[in-house]
């Protein structure tokens, strides 16, 4: 087969990383049309390279595929080392999909450094694929921690009033927690004769202190960047500086990484402290779905309140993977997807209604829907899907994170259940004050409807949130073979 021959990870990694080279260093603000013309052939390049993939995947196959692997620090068996199975396949093409839709949105909306800009997310695009690709420890974690530094730029030069301080804060809270999760790598290298293999780490027999410390130690790296309770306070100082593209990415694609270190990690190299520790990560994760609701629902701000939203929605997921049974673990990962396709809407939509009244609070909109009424459509169905609506993307993850939750105990699928109810009461209380009622003031009656380029971006997300709403079978059944493999693993542990 040809796929097989070719490096198709390498292409899906460095060709957005190459154009956002090309476009950082030679484009020119006078000169935006070509800038734009750059980034959108580079993002979109960047995507079409991912497509082959899906194709030429195999369900029913165990273990890696379209593996890449050579010597890059020999003396040290450090290797360059990338592969994908079911579980991190769709999230190399929903970080190359994400890009193209931050490419679109920014089009217009960035008037300053617009290719530094542009190429900050192209690199950054890289950089997150790498870090779902790679097979070696190390290598891993120049990817991981390398996306910090585009993000860092992002908020810190685009971002809003506050945005040094968000930026720095971002950057703290995210580096320091992945300081430990260095030391447990350089441990699980020296335990395992001196080598930084994932796989191989993976069948080391490490006895209940070890696997307990190593747990905490990526528990540390990972926690903060999904980000869970308590360790969460960065994100919506981030999402409300950040500009509209960086929050898209942020919420879409980055929260990701840290809940696919537990997949790719915590789970297969840690088995017997995951079901230790099971119970006091269930425990968070309720907290999370169900006290973070009710914080996103005495918020003023937009931005802050779909920021809490998604500290919610990805409590459904660090659930769903601690429930430690295949119906709850698919669903946290589909939970995964849905979240980048619903969260992205969400903040372009805000962004939209920002770029045209230059304020996020709530108080100061309603009655969109008399002036913007296709907007005001692709609002209504995104806010749906973010409360879990059927039909819609939100609604798969979640009642599969549930289904999974009442099977351990009927308790934790109620209590998993009354997020639902508090996702729909935030999410229809925006609706309400934003969309429906009597125009709130003289400049929500002079707003005009999207544009070709906002409708669009819109419609090729509401597409992806009906697609796998109505028909979730092609994505859940690429992951089911991994997600067999990786709980047969956890469930071979010790007794402790």
């Amino acid at each position: 087969m040809i796929l097989s021959k070719l490096p198709i990870l390498s292409i899906a990694i460095w060709c957005p990383v190459i154009f956002g080279l090309i476009v950082f260093l030679f484009g020119r603000d006078d000169k935006p049309r070509r800038v734009r013309a750059m980034s959108l052939i580079g993002a979109v390049i960047s995507f079409l390279v991912t497509l082959p993939l899906i194709r030429g995947f195999d369900n029913a196959a165990h273990g890696m595929q379209f593996v890449e692997k050579f010597a890059w620090i020999e003396r040290f068996n450090i290797y360059y080392h990338f592969g994908i199975d079911g579980i991190s396949l769709w999230f190399v093409v929903l970080t190359a999909f994400i890009t193209v839709i931050v490419v679109i949105a920014g089009w217009r909306v960035i008037e300053q450094r617009f290719a530094q800009y542009m190429g900050a997310f192209l690199i950054l695009s890289g950089m997150m694929i790498g870090t779902f690709c790679a097979l070696d420890g190390l290598l891993f974690y120049v990817f991981f921690e390398s996306t910090l530094i585009p993000m860092f730029i992002i908020i810190g030069v685009w971002g809003g009033e506050n945005r040094v301080y968000a930026a720095f804060k971002f950057f703290l809270y995210t580096f320091l927690g992945s300081l430990l999760m260095l030391v447990a790598v350089l441990y699980l290298y020296l335990e395992s004769g001196g080598s930084f293999d994932i796989q191989t780490w993976h069948a080391l027999p490490l006895p209940m202190d070890a696997q307990l410390l190593i747990f905490l130690a990526f528990l540390a790296a990972f926690a903060v960047k999904v980000p869970m309770w308590p360790v969460h306070t960065w994100l919506p100082d981030a999402h409300v500086e950040a500009p509209t593209g960086g929050s898209v990415v942020l919420a879409a694609i980055m929260l990701k990484l840290g809940a696919y270190g537990f997949l790719r990690f915590s789970l297969p190299i840690t088995p017997d402290a995951s079901h230790y520790m099971a119970g006091f990560m269930i425990t968070l994760s309720m907290i999370a779905v169900i006290y973070i609701g009710l914080v996103a629902l005495v918020q003023r701000d937009m931005k802050k309140l779909i920021a809490y939203s998604s500290i919610a929605h990805m409590g459904f997921v660090t659930l769903g993977f601690f429930l430690l049974n295949p119906i709850g673990l698919q669903g946290g990962i589909m939970q995964m997807i849905s979240h980048g396709f619903v969260a992205a809407a969400m903040f372009l939509c805000i962004g939209v209604l920002y770029d045209r009244m230059h304020t996020r609070l709530i108080a100061e909109y309603g009655g969109v829907m008399s002036t913007m009424p296709k907007f005001s459509a692709f609002f209504v169905l995104f806010s749906m899907a973010n409360c879990g609506l059927p039909g819609t993307s939100g609604f798969v993850g979640e009642s599969m994170v549930i289904w999974g939750g009442v099977k351990i105990n009927f308790w934790v699928g109620m209590l998993a259940g009354l997020a639902l109810v508090l996702g729909a009461a935030y999410s229809l209380w925006l609706v309400k004050r934003v969309i429906f009622g009597a125009p709130g003031n003289e400049r929500i009656k002079a707003l005009q409807d999207i544009n070709l380029r906002e409708f669009l971006m819109l419609s090729l997300l509401l597409v992806a949130v009906i697609a796998l709403g109505v028909y979730p079978a092609p994505v859940a059944d690429s992951m089911q073979t991994s997600v067999a493999d990786l709980l047969r693993h956890v469930a071979i542990s010790k007794t402790y």
